[in-house]
Parts: C-alpha cells; sequence; structure tokens
C-alpha cells in the first residue's frame, strides 16, 4: 500500500498524486489518499474527486501500518523509484520526472468525470475552432504580504509579452484565452493586440474546468504556478508551444534549486 498525504491547491494535489501512482504502480501495490490535511486547512479544499482517479481513501489504521518517506529537497529525487510498499508520501514533487514513465495513464486518469458547464462547453469550442493560447495569470495570493514566507511572486506583465511575442511570431491567427484570479486587472493592465476570450465564470470549487479548458489550448503560457502547469502538461497538441517562466520562486529564495519544475521541451522566459 502506497498513501500520499494530500496539501495544497488543485496544481499541488496532482502532482503529489501523479508521484504516488507512479510508486503504487512499480511497486504492484494499492494506492489511497490522505485526507487529513484538509481538516484543518483552509486556503483550499480536496479537488481531486472531479477526476477518473485511483480515489481510495486512507483510514487511520492505513496509516498507523505504513512509514512516512518525507521528500528530500524540492528538485528531482534520482533515487525515487527505491521506495518500496507500505509508505506513507509527504511532500510536493514537483517535477514530471516522477511520473513521466506513465504519463499514459497519468493523462488517462486525469480526465474530468464532472460535467462542465454550459459556458464551459461554449469556450471549449471556441478553443477547438481557433489556434487557442491559455494565458494563466495568477496574483492574489501572490501579492506582497499575502502570507507570511512568500516565495512566490506574481510575474510581470513584461513577461507575459516577450512570451506573447515570441509565440507571435511563429504562429499565425492566435486566439488567446485568459484565466485569472484577478480578471479586472488583467483587463486593465494587460493590452493584446490578438483576440481575446477572458474565461472568468469558474470560482475556486470549480477551478478543475479552468485547468480542463487550458488542456484544450494548441499552446500555453503559463504562472509560476502548478495549475498553469499542469494546463500546459496536460494539453495533448503535439506541436504545443509551452512559455513558462524562468525563475519561479523569487529573491526570498536562495537554498532551492528549481532546474526540474519545468520540463525540458518548453520555453523558458525571462
Amino acid at each position: 500500500m502506497i498513501i500520499v498525504r494530500l496539501v495544497g491547491g488543485l496544481g499541488n494535489q496532482l502532482f503529489q498524486y501523479a508521484r504516488a501512482r507512479h510508486s503504487a504502480e512499480i511497486n504492484k501495490t494499492n494506492l489511497k489518499l490522505d485526507l487529513s490535511e484538509f481538516e484543518t486547512y483552509e486556503l483550499h479544499r480536496y479537488s481531486l474527486s472531479h477526476f477518473n482517479i485511483i480515489e481510495s481513501i486512507a483510514t487511520e489504521n492505513d496509516l498507523r501500518a505504513t512509514n512516512e518517506f518525507k521528500e528530500r529537497h524540492f528538485h528531482f529525487d534520482a533515487d525515487y523509484k527505491s521506495i518500496g510498499d507500505g509508505v506513507l508520501l509527504k511532500g510536493y514533487w514537483q517535477s514530471e520526472k516522477y511520473f513521466i514513465d506513465i504519463s499514459d495513464i497519468i493523462k488517462n486518469e486525469l480526465q474530468l468525470n464532472t460535467a462542465m458547464s454550459a459556458r464551459g462547453n461554449e469556450i471549449s469550442m471556441l478553443i477547438e475552432d481557433s489556434n487557442s493560447v491559455s494565458l494563466h495569470i495568477r496574483r492574489c495570493d501572490y501579492k506582497q504580504g499575502s502570507y507570511s514566507d512568500q516565495i512566490l511572486d506574481a510575474l510581470s506583465i513584461d513577461y507575459y509579452i516577450r512570451a506573447i511575442k515570441k509565440l507571435g511570431a511563429e504562429e499565425k491567427n492566435l486566439k488567446f484565452f485568459v484565466f485569472s484570479d484577478d480578471p479586472q486587472w488583467v483587463k486593465n493592465n494587460l493590452k493584446l493586440e490578438f483576440p481575446v476570450v477572458y474565461v472568468d465564470h469558474n470560482k475556486a470549487e470549480t477551478n478543475y474546468e479552468d485547468l480542463y479548458l487550458m488542456s484544450l489550448c494548441k499552446h500555453n503560457i503559463i504562472a509560476n504556478s502548478s495549475f498553469s502547469w499542469w494546463g500546459a502538461w496536460l494539453n495533448n497538441n503535439p506541436a504545443k508551444k509551452v512559455y513558462a517562466p524562468k525563475r519561479w520562486f523569487n529573491s526570498n529564495v536562495r537554498n532551492i534549486d528549481e532546474k526540474d519544475v519545468i520540463p525540458e521541451a518548453w520555453i523558458k522566459v525571462e
């Protein structure tokens, strides 16, 4: 039995699930989810029930029957396959290298099992019928002073302009689909010379729909956010271009190696 302790927002939960799913697969054992953190965690709720995952919830007896294994550091741990059965995984595991061997399984299990809203279906058709680009701007919980140990900052408008210019030089007839937790700020501050659709109908409880819509786009410009990271990773367009920030954390971070966050095929932008 492999148990994974889930915590954080949807993007973090997906990383934790995918990493544990790989361990369960190579050990030919059961996977269970530890949801105990959400009993007191106020920022986000458990969100994986909207996907076709293996959803078996660990009991207290299950937890007592396992040994804890904590993530050793932020960058990829090359010894990850050595973890055997009977383990409770604790960490964030933010690299595709932990589950790239079973990417087909992960992509199959991360299909939605919850019906899309009418507006979501309308937008999905617009995405399918255009040379679509998802653009994600995350601000609200990245603004200065939003949390005491802040290590992530909202990206500058210049980052997005540079990414848009790079993509525009290679692709024609682009149509942008903008996702943000602060859509009015984006409308006021990012002026796009392309057709644009602001995807602003979803709230926190339906964030899975935003992630799915991102994944339908032909190309992706992501924030320094595990949420839009997954939107881009689940994009199955073989010719996709994904633009990501070269620096993930802010200057408060000096002892974290972020080299394994961004997949090699993605394009890093200053």
